[in-house]
């Protein structure tokens, strides 16, 4: 599993690099809003401290601190942590970068949020990431997480898993070719999707259909990259948190595809296994 985490993180450490840009809806609060769906309003994060797990080029760390974000954690064990520092520069005062992987995140930071969004699905032994989120809050704090789903999935996964199989020995450039082909497959998908009941057709028209062609070609090869990736059903992405400590656990099933999950640290300090 060591050797599997490492890999990933390197995977992910010459993604960042290379795709470094957060342009247009991709970067933008709104979207951040889009993944927290009902589970966190954006005025809920407005002056509060905030730890981003898996922070890569500062996208997320950028949409907390526009969301009025107090202070930011930025937690990223990967060669991107130069990437995130370059595209945060203006905002460093309020940011501390941790260059650590998501289990070595400090305890007692006293936090009001911790934030992973479609990171954990890429860590084979995500459970002590969950349970270092649980400690560095403070109590009454709330971890969220994105996580990529099962359910709303199963077409998309009969392809994508047999070509993953194939992708993550391709080297780079390969995988760059290859992430232009299926761009432009997916453009074509994405318009009919307009006029045709598809698979995935919320997905397609709510949030692929408002990135820009280079964000869809990122968008393809941060799905077929990554060493490792889990498609979690319902209950696996609830026991990730609940087994964690944490409690009001509650999931969102965003766009059909994808869960967002909320859980909270308990007030009294004799709750919870962390």
């Amino acid at each position: 599993m060591t050797d599997l985490k490492n890999q990933t993180i390197g995977d992910f450490g010459e993604q960042w690099t290379a795709f470094r840009d957060n342009p247009d809806y991709y970067g933008s609060t709104d979207m951040l809003a889009d993944i927290f769906g009902p589970l966190l309003s954006l005025d809920e994060i407005r002056g509060k401290a905030v730890a981003d797990i898996g922070s890569g080029t500062g996208r997320i760390v950028n949409m907390l601190l526009a969301a009025g974000a107090r202070r930011v954690v930025a937690v990223e064990p990967s060669a991107a942590m130069r990437v995130l520092k370059e595209n945060t520069t203006s905002r460093a005062d309020k940011i501390e970068y941790l260059e650590v992987p998501g289990d070595r995140l400090p305890p007692g930071l006293d936090l009001d949020y911790v934030v992973s969004m479609g990171v954990l699905h890429h860590i084979p032994e995500p459970a002590p990431v969950v349970r270092a989120a649980f400690n560095t809050l403070c109590p009454g704090g709330r971890c969220v997480v994105w996580l990529y789903g099962h359910e709303g999935n199963e077409t998309y996964l009969a392809f994508a898993l047999p070509l993953r199989k194939l992708t993550v020995l391709l080297p780079h450039r390969a995988l760059v070719a290859l992430s232009y082909v299926l761009e432009a497959a997916l453009t074509v998908y994405i318009g009919l999707c307009r006029i045709l009941p598809l698979p995935m057709r919320v997905y397609m028209r709510g949030v692929l259909a408002k990135f820009t062609r280079p964000i869809r070609r990122l968008a393809i090869y941060d799905q077929l990259n990554p060493a490792y990736a889990k498609y979690y059903r319902r209950a696996e992405a609830e026991a990730l948190l609940s087994e964690a400590g944490f409690v009001d656990v509650q999931l969102y099933h965003r766009h059909g595809y994808s869960w967002t999950v909320s859980g909270m640290k308990p007030v009294s300090a004799d709750a919870g296994t962390a």
